[in-house]
């Protein structure tokens, strides 16, 4: 939508998200804001009681409330589930960036390559030979596709995209901008003089509906394939290594470092700056919290925290009695002193 105009009233945004307008029904609303943004014409949502405040305080137009909010001195819409109603509101306001259809002019598209008829190529696009391109699929400005690449139904790779070669992405998925799927895995070896670059001669493959944030690097294998499962989805500036094979209905968070030859099972949650040593084996239905370094395998579900990875119970005792060792240190050294004058006057 264009900035400074308006795209409901109270009135019809109260009736799109079942609700009901308090205040004026003619108020225009131009989209969501934050509870302390300054937009006249947005609108924000408070779930409790300080997101209220928070609201009246600033000066968004108008608040998406619970049916049980008390009175609120801004116009607002009542419903049962004020955060579901904002979510509501962020789909009708989503903008889908925009792709003509075809080929454009200036892409590079090698005569070997195979392009769907319903897919979309845009500008400065190059695919190489013997690529797969899929139906309805988006390929935007300045991306590449290798050969031997394969991008699946409905997929889309947004700006600057980059598959090296051999990478195969499922139906549905979307690739944010400066990714980059099949780059060399990290294989050197020492022969006694200097760091010998090891080929690295596999291919990355990606399930159905995965999500790859911007930034992002997925290796290709030495051999085989790095694979990443069906609607997993990973964030930015996240490093997969090579061999690594994640699972599916799993979420990364940004900043996570995968070594090579991992395995993540299914239905994992991972925080953020979360590093996964060689090798390691995590099973389906772990949680790893922000910041946890995994140096043994993880067979048993459950949270798990901290440098080594531990059972998160365990890793917030050990926390909180860390934070009481100046306080032990000083009762050791006096009992020390204590034992010392006992001695002494023992002589």
């Amino acid at each position: 939508m264009e900035k400074g105009t308006a795209t409901w009233t109270l009135g019809l945004l109260a009736e799109a998200l079942g609700g009901e307008a308090i205040g004026p029904i003619d108020l225009p609303i131009r989209g969501p804001a934050p509870a302390d943004g300054d937009d006249p014409e947005g609108v924000a949502f408070a779930e409790n009681e300080r997101f209220l405040q928070v609201a009246e305080g600033s000066g968004v137009g108008a608040v998406i409330v619970s049916r049980e909010c008390r009175s609120i001195a801004k116009p607002a819409i009542r419903v049962d589930n004020p955060r579901a109603a904002f979510g509501m509101l962020l789909a009708l306001s989503a903008r889908p960036l925009t792709l003509d259809a075809g080929v454009n002019a200036t892409a590079v598209i090698d005569p070997t390559a195979e392009i769907d008829a319903s897919a979309k190529v845009g500008p400065f696009v190059v695919v190489g030979r013997h690529a797969r391109v899929g139906a309805r699929a988006q390929i935007f400005p300045h991306s590449y596709v290798g050969e031997n690449c394969a991008v699946g139904a409905g997929t889309i790779l947004y700006p600057g995209v980059v598959l090296y070669r051999d990478v195969t992405v499922g139906d549905r998925c979307i690739l944010h901008s400066g990714a980059v799927l099949g780059a060399d895995g990290f294989g050197f070896a020492w022969d006694g003089n200097r760091q010998v670059k090891i080929p690295q001669v596999g291919g990355v493959r990606l399930g159905s509906d995965v999500e790859v944030g911007a930034g992002t690097a997925i290796d290709c294998a030495t051999a085989g394939e790095t694979t990443v499962g069906d609607d997993t989805k990973l964030d930015n500036l996240i490093q997969v290594g090579h061999n690594t094979h994640i699972g599916s209905h799993t979420v990364i968070a940004g900043l996570t470092g995968i070594s090579g030859s991992c395995r993540l099972g299914d239905r994992m949650t991972v925080g953020g700056q979360v590093a996964v040593s060689d090798h390691m084996s995590i099973g389906d239905d772990v949680v790893l919290a922000g910041r946890t370094a995994v140096i043994q395998d993880i067979a048993v579900p459950g949270a798990y925290f901290g440098m080594p990875a531990r059972p998160l119970m365990e890793a917030m005792r050990s926390i909180a009695l860390a934070a009481k060792l100046p306080e032990l240190l000083s009762r050791v050294r006096a009992l020390e002193n204590r034992v010392r004058e006992l001695e002494g006057g023992g002589e």
